[in-house]
């Protein structure tokens, strides 16, 4: 059986996975999650005419979430959740087909070498992002009637022609409703666990039992926070965790110790000895290798076959015994156990989000009129494991010393390790937070903007962009509609990008692709 996949940056040749997915995925999932993607079309066709109600909105979230590149390898999983979503199209429709327009198999969703598929993949990719998102603040008890129209309405667009400034048009309206997505995220997990503020978090495990936690979700980090208090078991944040630490509401648990581990594309390599359990909330997860399967855990859309799952109940609990009870059989390491980050520090800060960095505005500002800040680099995005990568670490080695530098997502693994020293009176590494906190960045850009009154594009700001998966995508689709000039991606462009769409966002946007550190800093 083949397939085809181009969603992730590390996508075979640069082209598309047919054979076997780079991430690990297999031909029979692939398959199963482009029908899931195919019978949710099929479904919003069928809604369309209607508000979403809120079980129909989680539908989207889930069901797209599950397709997001690293969350789910369970084939079988997958194809039941696609027969789900056709059952209940079904009973909408008292048992007629819906015929789309312009996708008539789930194996021509994405034509990439059109301009007319290229866009529907843009769309469709970053509703995946978006949905990862929206459940997120959905667990949080947060919602928005606009995203959840989107989740709907947008597949049901995806699945008709348009013509390019209609695609254009959509994807411009999308990328504002994921901005109003990230808000809602933001506001979720700033009530919830309140402001982040800057935190040292060291990477020292200390003896006995623990477990890592990886992925994005703050709300199952908090359930299993609370278990662990008081059991004899510390808890370690992992990838796309380590921002957890800045919220007062989390880091009030004395079990949450540190951070754990460097990049997670190195997570087999790391896990490979690992005397401690592992839990994976969110995309991130790698086929985990037969020495250390069975200390992985997985919870909502995340899955593998042969790795345990933990579902919640119906009011949302979670009960996380079975990981707890692993760790105590593992029991951890006699001694404390040192790690360090790609460049040997040993300790990370983070917390710096758009309450902590507007709460210092003055301070900013004053730096950036007095010369004592000349530029701002924001360097985000998701990191991987194929070449070209270093480029980020270089880039912000080479930054000159009166500049700060703003990072957010899990790329910043490959240099927020790195002692920058100071710049008038702040670090000049300032750790945003996760992908979502995107949002942290704009709204830093805004208020700068404003206050040195010139527009966002004016000022003294370079924007580089790693990229590996389709939250990158939707986040990206954000600034571009939010008339974010001149970000730089890499280290390689999407696959999906066709030529005539790539034309489009060069011409209006100057969207360009990384170069040489040197070439990039000097044309700034």
């Amino acid at each position: 059986m083949s397939m085809f996949c181009f969603q992730c940056e590390q996508t075979a040749h640069g082209v598309g996975c047919v054979d076997l997915g780079v991430c690990g995925k297999t031909p029979d999932t692939s398959a199963a999650q482009d029908l899931i993607t195919f019978e949710l079309m099929k479904l919003a066709v069928a809604a369309e005419g209607r508000p979403p109600t809120a079980e129909l909105a989680l539908t989207f979230m889930e069901a797209l979430f599950t397709t997001v590149t690293n969350v789910s390898f369970d084939a079988d999983a997958c194809a039941g959740l696609a027969q789900t979503i056709a059952e209940r199209r079904l009973a909408w429709t008292h048992g007629q087909d819906v015929v789309l327009e312009a996708v008539a198999e789930p194996g021509a969703l994405f034509e990439s070498a059109t301009t007319e598929g290229s866009c529907r993949a843009l769309l469709v990719l970053g509703l995946r992002g978006m949905a990862a998102y929206a459940y997120h603040a959905h667990v949080l008890g947060h919602h928005d009637p606009r995203v959840d129209a989107w989740l709907v309405g947008g597949m049901a667009q995806a699945s008709r022609s348009h013509s390019v400034p209609e695609w254009l048009e959509l994807l411009h309206d999308f990328g504002m409703v994921n901005f109003a997505c990230l808000e809602l995220l933001d506001h979720a997990n700033t009530s919830c666990f309140g402001d982040p503020e800057p935190t040292e978090v060291s990477m020292r495990v200390q003896p006995g039992p623990f477990i890592v936690v990886s992925g994005h979700d703050l709300h199952d980090l908090s359930m299993l926070l609370e278990q662990c208090e008081n059991s004899g078991v510390d808890v370690y944040t992992h990838g796309e965790m380590l921002p957890a630490h800045g919220y007062p509401a989390l880091r009030r648990y004395s079990c949450l110790k540190g951070h754990f581990g460097t990049a997670w594309q190195n997570q087999r390599k790391e896990f490979s000895e690992l005397p401690g359990a592992v839990l994976f909330t969110t995309n991130c997860l790698m086929p985990p290798l037969s020495g250390y399967q069975d200390h992985v855990f997985t919870t909502a859309m995340v899955a593998h076959p042969g790795v345990s799952h933990i579902d919640a109940d119906p009011d949302g609990h979670k009960d996380f015994s079975r990981v707890i009870t692993r760790a105590k059989e593992l029991g951890g390491w006699a001694e404390p156990h040192n790690f360090t980050g790609i460049n040997g520090g040993s300790t990370l800060t983070t917390g710096f989000a758009h309450h902590a960095v507007l709460s210092v505005a003055d301070t900013v500002v004053g730096a950036i009129e007095s010369g004592q800040v000349n530029h701002i680099y924001l360097v985000g995005g998701c990191d991987g494991a194929l070449h070209g990568r270093n480029y980020f670490t270089q880039l912000v080695e080479s930054t000159p010393a009166d500049s700060l530098v703003l990072t957010l997502a899990c790329g910043k693994f490959r240099f927020n390790d790195l002692d920058l020293g100071t710049v008038g009176g702040l670090p000049r590494l300032l750790d945003m937070g996760q992908c979502n906190d995107a949002y942290s960045a704009v709204t830093v850009a805004q208020a700068l903007a404003k206050a040195l009154g010139v527009g966002i594009n004016d000022l003294p700001l370079t924007i580089v962009l790693s990229w590996y998966e389709q939250k990158a995508v939707c986040v990206l689709l954000s600034l571009l509609a939010l008339g974010v000039k001149n970000i730089r991606l890499g280290p390689t462009l999407p696959a999906f990008v066709s030529p005539g769409v790539l034309e489009v966002l060069a011409s209006d946007f100057g969207l360009a692709p990384t170069s040489t550190v040197q070439n990039d800093l000097v044309s700034q």
